[in-house]
C-alpha cells in the first residue's frame, strides 16, 4: 500500500521534530521532506510532489500565507495549517489563500498524536484545485438583488452544523447573506479550544451580517450570527435564550452540532432552517433530522463542494434533508427559505 507523503514546513526545529515523530509512528505515512520557511516550502512542494503539507504561518524569508497562495496557484496540494492559538486570526486567513483546515500545534501525547495523524490522512485524500484563493474572496449573491428586509424575524432561526473544511464554507455562506438579513443564526463549528475568536475575527472581514461569540444567558437578536465556543456545547431554549451545556472529556465532537440543532428543532419547530456543511463523522445528523421532522427546512452541502462529504452524506441518507446544494447556492437558499417560512404567500421583505 502506497504511503501518504508529507512535507513538514515550520521554522522551529523542535516543532518539525515533534511532527516528524508523530508521522513516523504511523505506518500509513512517511516524510518526503522538511522546510524552514515559505520560499523553501514552495520549492520543495514543486520538486517533491507531497500528498499533503503541514504549514506554519509566521516564518522568515516568506510567510505561510504567501507560500500557500503560491503553491495553490501553480501546484495545488492539500495544505493543513499547523499553528499556535496566538496566530489564530492570521491562520484562518490562510483558508482564503487555499489551505484546507487549521489545527493547533500538537502536544507529544497519544491522544493529540492520533488526532493529528487522522487529520493528515483525511486531508491528504482531498482533491484540490489551483487558484483556490479567488474562490474565497469577497462574494456577492448571484442573480437579482436581494430585497430589503423589514419586520421582526426573531421567531425564525437558521442553525448551521459544520466541521472539517467548515470555516471556508462558512465564509462563502456568510458573505452571500444580505447585510440586513433579519433572522438570527446559530453555528456549531468543530474547532480546537482557543481558536473560535480567531475564526470569528477572520469571518467578520468577509461577512455582511453581524458575527459574535455566543454568551450564556443572552437572547437571540435578528440579523446576528452566534458562534458556539468549543469549551461548551450550546442550546437554544423556548424563550430564544442561549444556554451553555457542560462539555465532558468523553464528548467526541466539540462543540456538538447535534445538541444545538436538536434544541433548535424543539424550540422553533417549523420556523427553523437547518444547514449541514462539510465534515467527517455523523455529528449534526440527528439534530438536522429532528428539524425536518418538526416541519423545518433542511439543507445539505453537496459532495462536489464539500471538503469531506461525511456529515452531509449521512444526513441525506438518514432522510433528514430537503435539498442538497452546491456551497455557492446555500446563502441564497437560506434567504428564500426564510421567506417561505414566513406567513406571507409571496416574498415582501416582511417576516412573520
Amino acid at each position: 500500500m502506497k504511503k501518504i507523503r508529507v512535507l513538514i514546513v515550520d521554522d522551529s526545529v523542535l516543532v518539525r521534530s515533534l511532527i516528524r515523530t508523530i508521522i513516523e509512528m504511523d505506518p500509513e505515512m512517511e516524510i518526503t521532506g522538511e522546510a524552514s520557511n515559505g520560499l523553501e516550502a514552495v520549492e520543495k512542494a514543486r520538486s517533491l510532489h507531497p500528498d499533503i503539507i503541514t504549514m506554519d504561518i509566521e516564518m522568515p524569508v516568506m510567510d505561510g500565507l504567501q507560500a500557500i497562495e503560491q503553491i495553490m496557484a501553480s501546484n495545488a496540494i492539500p495544505i493543513l495549517v499547523v499553528t499556535s492559538r496566538g496566530d489564530a486570526k492570521t491562520a484562518y486567513a490562510a483558508i482564503s489563500h487555499g489551505a484546507l483546515d487549521i489545527m493547533l500545534k500538537p502536544d507529544l501525547n497519544l491522544e493529540a498524536a492520533r488526532e493529528f495523524a487522522a487529520k493528515l490522512k483525511l486531508m491528504a485524500k482531498v482533491s484540490v484545485i489551483s487558484h483556490v484563493s479567488g474562490r474565497l474572496s469577497h462574494r456577492h449573491p448571484a442573480g437579482p438583488e436581494t430585497p430589503v428586509f423589514s419586520g421582526n424575524c426573531s421567531d425564525q432561526i437558521v442553525a448551521i452544523a459544520s466541521s472539517t473544511g467548515g470555516p471556508g464554507a462558512l465564509s462563502v455562506i456568510l458573505s452571500n447573506l444580505p447585510e440586513k438579513f433579519p433572522v438570527p443564526i446559530v453555528i456549531a463549528q468543530h474547532i480546537s479550544d482557543g481558536f473560535v475568536n480567531g475564526m470569528v475575527g477572520w469571518l467578520r472581514t468577509l461577512s455582511r451580517v453581524e458575527l459574535k461569540m455566543a454568551m450564556h444567558g443572552e437572547y437571540l437578536k435578528p440579523g446576528t450570527a452566534y458562534f458556539c465556543p468549543s469549551e461548551n456545547h450550546m442550546q437554544i431554549d423556548r424563550s430564544k435564550k442561549i444556554i451553555f451545556v457542560e462539555r465532558h472529556a468523553r464528548d467526541i465532537y466539540r462543540p456538538s452540532c447535534d445538541i444545538l440543532l436538536s434544541s433548535v428543532a424543539e424550540s422553533f419547530g417549523r420556523k427553523a432552517i437547518g444547514v449541514i456543511l462539510t465534515g467527517m463523522g455523523n455529528d449534526g445528523v440527528v439534530g438536522i433530522t429532528k428539524i425536518r421532522e418538526a416541519g423545518g427546512w433542511t439543507i445539505a452541502q453537496d459532495e462536489h463542494t464539500s471538503i469531506v462529504f461525511g456529515m452531509p452524506r449521512l444526513a441525506v441518507e438518514s432522510g433528514g434533508i430537503d435539498t442538497v446544494l452546491p456551497l455557492e447556492a446555500i446563502g441564497g437558499e437560506i434567504v428564500q427559505a426564510a421567506a417561505r417560512v414566513g406567513t406571507s404567500a409571496a416574498w415582501t421583505g416582511q417576516c412573520s
